[in-house]
């Protein structure tokens, strides 16, 4: 991977986005219905796209919303609709748009006061809350954010009645609708003036930080960190965590500083990423640089993507965390400070995820569901109590409330964030010492990912492989032990290829963006063995497309 030379430094004026001309996008372009990268792509993580590129604009919006509304009716949803967006320039014009569209249709809507921002674990524990011990009138929720994308992006997402991103059921249906409904000049939305809308008697202004904050004791040890007397720091990253910061540390007699209190849909206060672009990754080195400089500051410090359901977690001890490393030490320390916990739930990875977390998990005689990449996988079990923790490499986790039921269906950043400050005050560690003394008893895991290029025929080969395409009998020098195109966890598609030994596997998926694949690849015997499992994995890859030819 090349690194820019602006990579950890401040972002120079010509990188910022022109704001004017993003909003004036977003409302004048029309986008391209013969041009498959201004249609609809509805995932688990939504619709994302930017209105300089045709793909995320109002039309996106109107006919995504009217899907979205179609769906609920459909399925008999008639309960509230909880919708939040994050700090990106996008996000508000967005919010305005659907806004319009679900008081035509009648939908009842609860939006944050004073056009307010709401992190994207508030409005998965609100749909939760409202839904608890009902089987009527359920609550589901939108979610507009592009996650840490570059400042000229939008993201657009649905979350139904369990909390969680959407299953592929239901993304595919609303992404299927709404490019019908785009295809035909969106004739078919309903929609309001955006005053009417506001005014109407189905949309409600409500406080979402207050009720998130107030419960947040009852998933973190909040009194621990307290009588520890810890000095954090949190740096935002212009995010919509920034409010909730000041309640946290009222409510809880905690020392908290918010390193960086500014808010600007230009991200102009960022250091630059590796790859000279703006982007707002909390488990990026180069965007947290800011922070990694203050580490000594603090007990323990951390930072959110602008919709917060990531966590960056920087420790005097080890600087930012590699996420691999915070998730096998969060586990470990919860399977052994949770003991209202139901002691058959699982530990949910994904797939591309450290095996180190295997071995946390064997050594506290506990299960591990291994999953295919996509929260939403965990979502059901985190969801009936199945699944006490579910974490994926790209710094995202929820967990179980401390009696053992439902917090969130989604991924909780700052959950983890103070988590990692529980585990510092009970301790007397920090996680990276905790990771220091996991790697002495259970092994060191060296961990890389790599791009390789890849045609579309054989990325759509490699998605539908099957284990008997690959031939080889070794890897690295060690015997294969597996060869899965399906997840031992709940036995979903990969979408790819995992193949594994005794000290090291890797992952192979193809993009679903660019014209590369993803090699994913750990080995717990050095990094020459690492090197070796990389060139290995491209040619076993390359055979076994072969194969499938």
């Amino acid at each position: 991977m090349s690194i820019s030379p602006l990579a950890g430094k401040p972002a120079p004026k010509e990188l910022l986005v022109d704001l004017a001309a993003l909003e004036h996008a977003y409302y004048a372009r029309r986008p391209d219905t013969d041009d498959p990268n201004q249609l609809v792509q509805f995932g688990t993580s939504g619709h994302r796209g930017s209105s300089l590129h045709g793909s995320f604009t109002e039309a996106h919006i109107l006919a995504i919303t009217q899907a979205i509304c179609e769906h609920r009716k459909a399925r008999g949803i008639d309960g509230p609709l909880y919708m939040g967006k994050d700090t990106h320039a996008l996000s508000s014009a967005a919010q305005r748009t659907a806004l319009e569209v679900l008081a035509a249709n009648g939908v009842e809507t609860i939006i944050q006061p004073d056009d307010g921002v709401t992190p994207t674990p508030v409005v998965s524990r609100a749909i939760l809350v409202h839904n608890r011990g009902r089987s009527e009138a359920l609550a589901d929720g939108i979610l507009i954010t592009p996650s840490h994308n570059p400042p000229e992006d939008g993201g657009f997402k649905y979350n139904p009645p369990n909390g969680g991103p959407a299953d592929t059921d239901v993304t595919r249906w609303v992404q299927d609708r709404a490019n019908a409904l785009l295809r035909e000049g969106n004739r078919a939305v309903r929609r309001v003036a955006y005053d009417t809308a506001f005014a109407a008697e189905t949309t409600h202004a409500r406080d979402f930080v207050r009720p998130y904050v107030e419960d947040l004791r009852h998933v973190v040890d909040m009194d621990a960190i307290r009588a520890a007397g810890l000095r954090l720091g949190v740096d935002p990253l212009g995010g919509a965590a920034l409010h909730y910061w000041a309640p946290v540390a009222e409510i809880y007699g905690l020392d908290i500083t918010v390193v960086n209190p500014r808010l600007d849909p230009t991200f102009g206060f960022m250091t630059v990423d590796h790859d000279g672009k703006i982007r707002m990754d909390c488990s990026s080195p180069y965007a947290m640089a800011g922070l990694i400089g203050l580490k000594d500051q603090y007990d323990i410090a951390f930072g959110n993507d602008p919709d917060a359901d990531r966590h960056g977690i920087v420790t005097r001890s080890a600087g930012l965390m590699n996420p691999n490393h915070y998730l096998a030490v969060a586990i470990d320390y919860l399977l052994t400070h949770r003991p209202d916990w139901p002691t058959d739930a699982a530990v949910g990875k994904t797939l591309v995820s450290s095996a180190l977390i295997d071995r946390v998990v064997r050594r506290r005689g506990r299960r591990l569901s291994e999953v295919p990449v996509g929260f939403k996988w965990f979502a059901p079990g985190l969801f009936d109590g199945t699944c006490c923790f579910g974490g994926e490499e790209s710094a995202g986790a929820s967990l179980l409330r401390r009696d053992g039921t439902v917090w969130t269906t989604d991924k909780d950043g700052p959950v983890m964030n103070l988590l990692a400050a529980e585990i510092t005050a009970r301790t007397g560690r920090d996680p990276g010492e905790h990771y220091a003394a996991l790697t002495k008893e259970l092994g060191v895991a060296h961990y890389t990912r790599i791009d390789a290029a890849a045609t579309p025929e054989q990325k759509a080969r490699l998605q539908k492989l099957a284990p008997e395409a690959v031939k080889d009998a070794t890897l690295a020098g060690e015997p294969i032990v597996a060869k899965l195109t399906r997840a031992p966890g709940n036995d979903a598609a990969i979408g790819g290829l995992k193949v594994v030994t005794e000290g090291g596997w890797f992952v192979a998926r193809p993009s679903g963006t660019e014209n590369i694949y993803k090699v994913y690849a750990e080995s717990f015997r050095s990094q020459e063995h690492l090197q070796r499992i990389l060139g290995e994995a491209q040619q076993i890859v390359g055979e076994a497309l072969k194969q499938g030819a």
